[in-house]
């Protein structure tokens, strides 16, 4: 009975040997196929041109009065060597850190020791031992800057102006909205859908600006979509089994949690845009951003005005919210890095949405205790007012 057993018992996990040589029998045919076009060119060979040469150079700093440095990334399917550079049509010499040779995907950074004139626009070209040239462009060459005391203060400052101030001012607002009726408070929770479809598709917009600047091998459009899908699930998951607390506290803090992902966006903007000089347009960047933030305060509160929490939750959605300018503009100032923007943007997007579904479920409930169906006249002036207020301050940033 004991063997008759053994015999006729599954194996464990459903998986024997036999299983799993019929499993790789599938890529051991798929390895064959690849080795045999890799060897023989598959009779295509005739078709052959010239290896296809790629450089994405992330980006230009000049860290010194004299000096010009790159950081470049081979993102074709060859290896490259840089032969020569040329700076304003004259050749010059350059020092390259590992190797002026880059396999596919290696990375370099390139010195060029060349006199720079401030506040002066100059054009770079690499030419490749087979002849490939990629050009850059300093529009306005100023110094870039060095992490300091001082400097790290200001960046803080400037993040402060734009996201811890005009949040917490919009907060203000908060004794106003406790005052509304029910059809009031129905109106500003359809309002802050508003506020959130339009930040959700200005933070989607930004991401693929930033991806855009990615090496080919990111894919940064697909990145900007599954880390926004992911980001989304992994919230919309979390909120699926949290028990036992405030659902409207956790939508604010999840609201601010994604309006802090796009202000740190505004961060990065206007960080770099002071890094490259560019300091008229990081000045209108501040007013435009300030301006424009302060609905962000209103759309944080809004879930809170039938259950108010403590006033240490209000500070805690205030920070969240508004601290992340702070770190963008240091990162933008400081160590642009466009990767980590486009997917913290991305995750924003996620953020966004997710808090969209809350506070979307929030004016479905309010339009039922209405009596109304859930599209109505106060849903649509709502949604609609959200838009236009957030489409007509973000003019402050675009003027």
């Amino acid at each position: 009975m004991t063997e008759s057993g053994s015999q006729n018992a599954a194996p464990r996990y459903g998986f024997n040997w036999r299983t799993v040589l019929l499993g790789l029998f599938p890529l051991l045919v798929l390895g064959a196929v690849i080795a045999y076009f890799l060897f023989t060119g598959g009779g295509l060979g005739n078709l052959s041109s010239p290896p296809l040469e790629q450089l994405n150079i992330e980006r230009i700093i000049l860290p010194e009065p004299g000096s010009i440095a790159l950081h470049v990334v081979n993102d074709g399917p060859v290896t490259l060597t840089i032969a020569q550079i040329a700076v304003d049509e004259a050749y010059w010499n350059f020092e390259a850190d590992p190797s002026n040779t880059l396999p596919r995907l290696s990375r370099a950074t390139i010195t060029i020791p060349y006199p720079w004139v401030k506040q002066e626009a100059h054009l770079i070209k690499l030419v490749t031992s087979i002849g490939t040239t990629f050009e850059a462009e300093i529009p306005i060459a100023v110094e870039t800057p060095k992490p300091s005391g001082k400097l790290l203060l200001n960046f803080a400052l400037v993040g402060f102006y734009i996201g811890i101030v005009p949040i917490a001012l919009g907060m203000l607002w908060f004794p106003i909205l406790r005052r509304l009726n029910p059809r009031g408070r129905h109106f500003i929770h359809s309002l802050t859908v508003g506020l959130l479809i339009f930040l959700a598709v200005g933070t989607w917009l930004d991401a693929l600006e930033f991806a855009d600047q990615l090496a080919a091998f990111w894919q940064g459009v697909p990145l900007v979509i599954f880390v926004s899908l992911i980001s989304l699930g992994v919230l919309v998951a979390i909120g699926a089994v949290r028990r036992g607390s405030s659902r409207v506290l956790d939508t604010s803090y999840l609201l601010s949690l994604g309006i802090g992902l796009h202000n740190l966006g505004e961060g990065l903007a206007i960080g770099a845009a002071f890094a490259l000089g560019q300091a008229a347009l990081g000045t209108f960047l501040i007013v435009g951003f300030a301006l424009h933030n302060i609905t962000e305060g209103v759309g944080i509160v809004t879930p809170l005005v039938r259950e108010p929490p403590r006033f240490a939750h209000f500070l805690g959605l205030i920070l969240l919210g508004g601290g992340p300018a702070i770190l963008g503009t240091w990162v933008g100032g400081f160590g642009f890095n466009p990767v980590l923007a486009t997917i913290f943007l991305a995750v924003g997007v996620g953020a966004i949405l997710q808090v969209i579904w809350e506070v979307g479920k929030l004016v479905v409930n309010g339009s039922k205790k209405l009596g109304d169906p859930a599209l109505n006249w106060t849903t649509l002036f709502g949604l609609s007012s959200g838009l236009l207020i957030m489409y007509f301050t973000a003019f402050l940033v675009k003027f």
